[in-house]
């Protein structure tokens, strides 16, 4: 487990959330604390979102937030990240079972799942055990024993070394130049939010865990959003899952980043995703 000193979390990061038209909500899976942002309205159809490997809840806010009159997106702080607690682990299992600690303790019925990259994993895996309206994966890590993951560990330390010493927007331009500003200020914000050890092991579980059997056993119903750019999921890669009866959607021009290097596209993709999700429930 990773120690209190290797997560920072400054008050500039905690003012973000005075902008940010959510409450907190709290939950505990096991022994570990899950922060929430819940955008509401209470009696929206839950959507849980699950945000990528060194994305804290937070920085899903410029999606979540248009989304509201759709549905009620609840965003978590994968453990390890933002406000939640570190774990003792930090494989598909524990993430999945705090998914399942989420909607169990906020009473959500027959929520809907949302996730980018790790988040993606994490949604596919949980979806495993029943009880999920439907799923939405946003470019989930197509790698895993023998095809290691696009961006190497290093690189993740690196930017994590900056945001420690205390980067700034400027700084994250020059790895995001296509980022809205808002988001390159975030990212430069929250980053040191996160748990040394839990991006560590999340990398290596890119590699060790396969996503193409989550795939194929994933419940419908189902969809699958990808970067036409992203080097996370490839073309070949694509062939590939177009083989499972369950839909997939390119986002021209994005990379794995989608909704940061496309907004609006992609915000459209996915809303336009949501509604064929919602459409026999209303």
């Amino acid at each position: 487990m990773s120690s209190v000193s290797d997560r920072v979390l400054t008050q500039p990061a905690l003012a973000d959330l005075a902008d940010v038209p959510a409450k907190s909500v709290w939950v505990r899976s096991g022994s570990v604390r899950l922060h929430v942002l819940d955008y509401g309205p209470a009696d929206g159809v839950p959507l849980v979102i699950l945000p990528g490997i060194t994305s804290p809840a937070i920085t899903m806010d410029f999606v979540a937030r248009e989304l509201t009159d759709l549905v009620r997106p609840l965003v978590l702080d994968i453990r390890g990240r933002g406000l939640s607690d570190d774990g003792p682990g930090y494989d598909l299992d524990a993430y999945a079972a705090d998914v399942e600690a989420v909607i169990d303790q906020l009473q959500l019925a027959n929520p809907l799942l949302f996730g980018h990259s790790m988040g993606a994993r994490i949604a596919a895996k949980a979806a495993l055990s029943g009880g999920i309206a439907g799923t939405v994966l946003a470019d989930p890590p197509m790698s895993g024993p023998g095809r290691p993951y696009p961006t190497s560990l290093a690189v993740f330390e690196s930017q994590l070394d900056q945001a420690r010493r205390g980067t700034s927007a400027d700084e994250v331009a020059a790895s995001w130049p296509r980022w809205p500003r808002r988001e390159q200020e975030l990212r430069a914000r929250w980053l040191a939010s996160c748990s040394r050890t839990a991006i560590a092991a999340t990398h290596a579980g890119f590699e060790s865990e396969e996503f193409p059997p989550l795939w194929e056993n994933l419940p419908g119903p189902a969809v699958l959003l990808y970067g036409a750019e992203s080097p996370v999921v490839t073309s070949a890669d694509v062939a590939v899952l177009e083989k499972s009866p369950h839909p997939l959607v390119a986002v021209a021009g994005a990379g794995h980043m989608i909704f940061w290097d496309e907004p609006q596209p992609a915000l459209h993709a996915l809303r336009s995703t949501l509604k064929d999700l919602l459409a026999p429930r209303t």
